[in-house]
């Protein structure tokens, strides 16, 4: 996957405001938007840009309950580790899941209504799994910054 000094320029843009049209990103990199579009869908077909997200408000839309989770495994097996990835991917409460190094070996972002609903996330998703050792819960107190942003690496010209 490579990319030009005017993708770098394009992926700082949609970065910052991924709703702009084809036509403005255009004139603030000096493309046309034809151009601009052909860029944007090759960045996209090339998993450069993984998609295209709004954030929301957790707050917002009635889960106030946020909890960043540690999660050890009792023993780290291939499979176990991928039958948990896939837990992990297909529940609602957790918005964000990575796979790390360290003391534990998931971290989680979870969402939820109230503390009641957390309880009972807890004993669905971590206590009825053998696999899982054990998890701990730091409840987020306010979130400080919200976003998906990564510096761009300007490439060097040839």
């Amino acid at each position: 996957m490579q990319y030009d000094r005017i993708d770098a320029r394009i992926l700082e843009i949609v970065q910052k405001n991924n709703r702009l049209t084809s036509e403005v990103i255009g004139e603030l990199v000096g493309l046309s938007a034809t151009a601009c579009q052909r860029r944007l869908k090759r960045l996209r077909s090339e998993g450069i840009i993984e998609g295209d997200v709004s954030i929301v408000s957790a707050k917002a839309v009635g889960r106030p309950i946020q909890m960043l989770v540690l999660v050890t495994l009792e023993r780290e097996r291939s499979d176990i580790i991928d039958k948990f990835k896939k837990a992990i991917k297909s529940s609602v409460e957790v918005v964000n899941g990575f796979y790390v190094t360290g003391d534990a070996d998931f971290a989680l972002y979870v969402t939820a209504r109230t503390m009641e609903d957390y309880e009972q996330f807890t004993r669905r998703f971590f206590y009825e799994n053998s696999d899982i050792k054990g998890f701990k819960t730091m409840v987020v107190l306010d979130r400080i910054k919200a976003g998906f942003a990564v510096p761009i690496e300007i490439p060097c010209e040839n």
